[in-house]
């Protein structure tokens, strides 16, 4: 069988991309690979500590912390968020999807806390983008793997609150905007800057340092370049390390905003696996909280909605569930998700299993890469 190494030096020596990091832990026994250049001069080898933007795997790490304002009962699972976003309280509905802007109907119901954590708010993407409100979303709900691209939190929730909703509150799962949601709630409920709450109660009980929405002068030697496909079967520059994290955004991004390395990574997966306990037994998380990050709440018919991101699979908060084998990565109860900066990051409870990859090669859609595919199914042979 092939080491994790060998499999990522096939793709960079093909030019996928200048270099990757990845690991599969199982049970604390790791196997990592580093593997060629922090950019496409070829300058820097690869560490394995490397800073990568890991875009959407930002979310789970986002539900955990919204999950400690409900531990501590800041917020509960069944409350209305109006409270704390105002701008959503009296919601109004498109009257069918494919309904224009103006043809609406009011929510049946507010908006609560577990819409957000379930992303079945009402606000986000579906599998159609054709569909009159969700391009004027995309308007609003730019591209999270340029932090720039958003103005402060409460310009961007009042821009989002001048549009309907494609569906009901509870009705359908949508992609994307309301990690985003959790983000500013979060700061809100706590009255705290979101890189402060974050930190406070994720980050830093888990020895999380180099995880933040900024990455400081003295750890960008370590910090990879960015690309994304030109079309043309190469890749052009997306970002630099002095670029687009060299300080803290207007817009901390709840749903896209983190730069980590794979280790930092791995202590947040291998804290939900031991039910919510950080090493030496400090408790992040009750148990209970960690069943509902890690368990399906989505129907057949919201999975059908979504069947672009979630391939038939389910969502718990902050990330996919799988609940069906169809390939032999896809354990049932396998929790995580992917970021489209080309990033992944899984954990399986019943095989103890953890796999992070993490490359510079942006995504070109939401299905998943022929690499991220490759490395799922190395991950499920040697586990």
């Amino acid at each position: 069988m092939t080491t994790l190494h060998h499999l990522l030096q096939t793709y960079i020596d093909e030019g996928w991309a200048p270099g990757a990091v990845a690991l599969v832990d199982l049970h604390g026994r790791t196997e990592t690979a580093a593997v060629g250049y922090l950019d496409a001069e070829g300058g820097a080898p690869m560490p394995p500590n490397a800073l990568f933007r890991i875009a959407s795997l930002t979310k789970p790490v986002m539900a955990a912390a919204v999950m400690t304002l409900v531990e501590d009962g800041t917020i509960a699972l069944d409350s209305p968020v109006a409270p704390w976003l105002p701008e959503l309280a009296r919601p109004t509905v498109v009257r069918t999807p494919a309904s224009p802007l103006d043809d609406v109907v009011p929510a049946g119901r507010p908006i609560v806390v577990h819409d957000l954590l379930t992303s079945r708010a009402g606000y986000g993407f579906p599998s159609d983008f054709s569909l009159p409100q969700v391009q004027a979303l995309f308007t609003v709900q730019k591209d999270g793997r340029d932090p720039r691209s958003l103005p402060d939190p409460d310009t961007w929730v009042g821009d989002l609150a001048r549009l309907p909703l494609l569906y009901q509150p509870g009705e359908a799962w949508l992609y994307g905007t309301c990690s985003d949601l959790q983000g500013v709630l979060a700061s809100r409920a706590s009255g705290r800057p979101l890189p402060e709450f974050l930190a406070e109660r994720i980050l830093e009980p888990l020895g999380m340092t180099d995880t933040a929405f900024e990455v400081p002068a003295a750890e960008r030697n370590r910090f990879t370049t960015a690309y994304r496909p030109d079309g043309s079967g190469g890749l052009e520059l997306a970002d630099t390390p002095d670029g687009a994290w060299s300080s803290l955004p207007a817009f901390p991004s709840g749903g896209g905003g983190l730069v980590s390395t794979a280790a930092d990574w791995l202590a947040f997966a291998r804290m939900l696996l031991a039910d919510g306990k950080a090493p030496g037994g400090r408790r992040i998380l009750s148990a209970e909280s960690v069943r509902r990050m890690t368990t399906d709440h989505l129907t057949a018919e919201q999975r059908e909605i979504g069947a672009l991101f979630l391939e038939g699979q389910g969502w718990g908060y902050g990330g996919s569930v799988d609940i069906e084998t169809t390939d032999p990565w896809t354990v049932p109860g396998r929790y995580g998700w992917v970021g489209g900066t080309g990033t992944t990051g899984h954990l399986s409870p019943a095989t103890g299993t953890v796999a992070i990859l993490l490359t510079q090669r942006a995504m070109e859609n939401p299905t998943p890469t022929a690499l991220m595919r490759g490395f799922w199914r190395y991950a499920a042979e040697v586990s």
